[in-house]
């Protein structure tokens, strides 16, 4: 049986090695003024840049470009559309992370509006809907993790005791290409590749589970998990076939993408909003430190309240596959997937909270601020004791 779904809008999707040249001629047939967003380093010191360059010169294409040293703050969006936003730009290309993909995704939104972004952040401000037109995007990622080329919201963050880490979300914001060159993740060093890699495989698992899955959610992620099952940790430990594992992690991140886009996530990325503002700690860290922790106690909630909640079948159907053990049972295939997530976790070296200063003093204060929208698709309602155990198993 397949219940009714709705598919919300995509990109176009072309994913291959080598499919950055396709750029330039994307960005001409929008015009000669193009916005390229990018971070501070990798990208923008590699042989890739310069032929990059070369290329939209010969193209005919007039480049300014946005430098985004880390997350990016409503203030560096309301400061780019300030300064850009009177120069005619006719399309906004992002080239990089997660991070790097949702400022361009912000500031593509607001360059023809003009407004600030504090206007449409949710939860922030007066939250009034968003008008557009925005600029076309076309977004390139160059890390594999929070598949932001496939979704319609660009997160934003301020940190600090009044922090916050929000999103400005809108249809109209999805990228029109999304151009997913696995060649580009070649220079991502391994911490960079565990924490991305964690974030994909949580928001595949969040998205599988979630309370607005669907059919074709599910087919996805479970297709997202195996491709993480098969590529993350050789591709962290330099193993096997590095252009494979490239490949699988490009794709399980635009899965991943795609599937928190129309699905939701869950009690990881709720707790992700206070850990990420409240203390300096990258997204990825956070969710690859507390999926484990989280899958547990989901399962031990939903065994014991609720027993014939449909994502406790889901958790077996991503235990057997990261097993390779078709025929196990469901009591035994849920504790092989957390026995598989905590060895990767492992052997990923993703740090305790309390190693990036978190305290149990602080635990409150997380719990208190965790009631966020992906919360509320999380397979199950926890209570704060609950969320409290998840937060505890890894200070």
């Amino acid at each position: 049986m397949v219940n009714a779904f709705t598919v919300g809008r995509l990109p176009r999707i072309e994913i291959g090695a080598g499919v950055l040249r396709r750029l330039p001629a994307l960005v001409a047939g929008y015009g000669p003024r193009l916005l390229l967003v990018t971070g501070a380093r990798t990208f923008a010191a590699s042989v890739a840049r310069t032929a990059l360059d070369d290329a939209l010169r010969h193209a005919g294409v007039d480049v300014e470009t946005l430098v985004v040293a880390g997350e990016p703050t409503p203030g560096e969006i309301d400061a780019a559309v300030a300064r850009w936003h009177r120069a005619g730009i006719d399309v906004v290309a992002g080239i990089g992370g997660g991070s790097v993909l949702d400022a361009a995704k912000a500031v593509a939104g607001l360059l023809r509006p003009a407004n600030s972004v504090l206007d449409h952040l949710e939860g922030v401000g007066p939250e009034l809907p968003y008008r557009g037109p925005a600029t076309p995007f076309i977004a390139v990622p160059t890390t594999a993790g929070t598949g932001s080329e496939a979704t319609r919201n660009a997160v934003l963050t301020r940190h600090g005791p009044d922090g916050f880490k929000k999103s400005f979300r809108d249809e109209a914001l999805v990228a029109q290409f999304a151009l997913v060159d696995p060649d580009l993740l070649a220079t991502c060093p391994p911490p960079l590749i565990a924490a991305n890699g964690m974030d994909a495989f949580t928001q595949l698992l969040e998205a599988l589970t979630s309370t607005r899955a669907s059919a074709f959610t599910d087919a996805l992620a479970l297709a997202g998990i195996e491709a993480v099952r098969d590529g993350l940790v050789d591709w962290y430990a330099g193993s096997g076939h590095a252009g494979e594992a490239r490949t699988r992690m490009a794709f399980a991140a635009l899965a991943s993408g795609i599937c928190l886009a129309q699905a939701g996530l869950g009690a990881v990325h709720g707790l992700a909003q206070p850990l990420g503002s409240l203390f300096p700690i990258a997204h990825g860290v956070v969710c690859g430190t507390l999926v484990g922790a989280a899958t547990r106690v989901n399962i031990e909630v939903m065994a014991a309240r609720d027993a014939g909640n449909p994502a406790l079948a889901k958790y077996a159907a991503a235990g057997r596959l990261v097993a390779r053990a078709p025929g196990l049972g469901d009591d035994a295939a849920r504790a092989k997937l957390v026995e598989a997530i905590d060895d990767w976790t492992r052997r990923l070296q993703l740090p305790t909270l309390s190693t990036l200063g978190v305290a149990a003093a602080d635990v409150g204060r997380i719990v208190a601020r965790c009631r966020g929208s992906s919360m509320k698709t999380n397979p199950i309602v926890l209570a704060d004791t609950d969320v409290e155990r998840i937060v505890a198993a890894r200070l």
